[in-house]
């Protein structure tokens, strides 16, 4: 028998290639694992997401009824969508949505710290408050178009009661936007409740207990200790409510179908309008794309000032 294979069988030749062999696949698992984990998620988010936006900003420069064939209209769509008033009514509204609906956060908070008590009853109180939540938004655009029916609805019969003629929300084209808001914003700050509520449940008693003890109480307590605390599900809440507020079109859909006159109407209904009734899917793709950018820009926008201010206060 040669050298080389007495070498090659020895016993520490053989653990001494064992151990490289674990080496080189424990270096690889150390981004394979990661990579074969990410593998389902990052291919249904490219196959749901992605790939239908590019294909809705493609169709866009098409004019095409969703069926038959489309011809190539290159900007067409645009300059048409930014020569349509009814294009600033729906975008004036969003901007109207978008301000009404930052409400939800604030309102969301401040009830979760009212709730956040560990009386009995405190459980029933909650289970209230959480109704909306676990509502359809339908059943909601129902429920608040009777609320403002102006001959037998709640805000009716208190007007009536109160000598004062009832409005006809629904049906008045200054009122129409804010009433469905009102509507919307009940579900959206049920919830951020949630949201918050879990928050508050992750606080840090040392934290709160060190405050305390240097005498701080009250709105400094709060400000400067809980607060700090809750900036990722601020974040987080900030940023659904946003989207929300910029694609909602459900609750449009159910109470008044874009009306009185067009004067509810966003964009993300007057996307769905224009594709599904009037057959224009690459109009409605034109549309779809600009909300996708006002969303995209603020949402940039919002992540780059939020993590400015973490690192300022580092």
């Amino acid at each position: 028998m040669s050298k080389e294979t007495e070498t090659v069988g020895h016993p520490d030749f053989a653990a001494a290639s064992h151990t490289r062999l674990q080496h080189v696949w424990d270096t690889r698992a150390v981004w394979l694992t990661p990579l074969l984990l990410l593998a389902a998620p990052v291919s249904i988010f490219v196959l749901l997401i992605v790939v239908p936006i590019i294909q809705s900003i493609w169709i866009s420069f098409y004019d095409w009824d969703g069926t038959g064939p489309a011809s190539w209209v290159g900007f067409g769509n645009y300059v048409e969508l930014f020569a349509d008033p009814q294009f600033y009514v729906s975008l004036k509204n969003n901007v109207i949505w978008l301000l009404l609906f930052l409400l939800a956060p604030v309102i969301g908070l401040a009830i979760a710290v009212f709730l956040n008590q560990t009386l009995p009853e405190m459980r029933f109180v909650k289970s209230i408050f959480f109704i909306p939540l676990v509502l359809a938004h339908v059943i909601i655009g129902v429920v608040f178009t009777w609320f403002y029916d102006p001959t037998f609805g709640i805000i009716a019969i208190v007007a009536r009661a109160v000598g004062v003629t009832p409005p006809a929300i629904l049906s008045n084209e200054h009122l129409v936007t804010f009433g469905i808001i009102a509507a919307a914003l009940w579900s959206q700050i049920a919830f951020c409740l949630v949201l918050f509520l879990a928050g508050l449940s992750q606080l840090d008693d040392d934290l709160i207990a060190a405050g305390r003890l240097d005498g701080a109480s009250g709105w400094p307590l709060f400000y400067y200790v809980v607060l700090p605390q809750l900036r990722p599900v601020t974040f987080v809440a900030t940023i659904i409510t946003v989207i929300m507020s910029l694609r909602n079109f459900d609750m449009i859909a159910i109470m008044t179908q874009g009306g009185p006159y067009g004067s509810s109407t966003v964009l993300a209904y007057q996307m769905f309008d224009a594709t599904i009734f009037s057959y224009r899917a690459g109009y409605g793709a034109a549309i779809a794309t600009v909300l996708f950018a006002i969303m995209s820009v603020y949402i940039a926008w919002f992540l780059r000032y939020t993590l400015k201010q973490e690192a300022a206060e580092r």
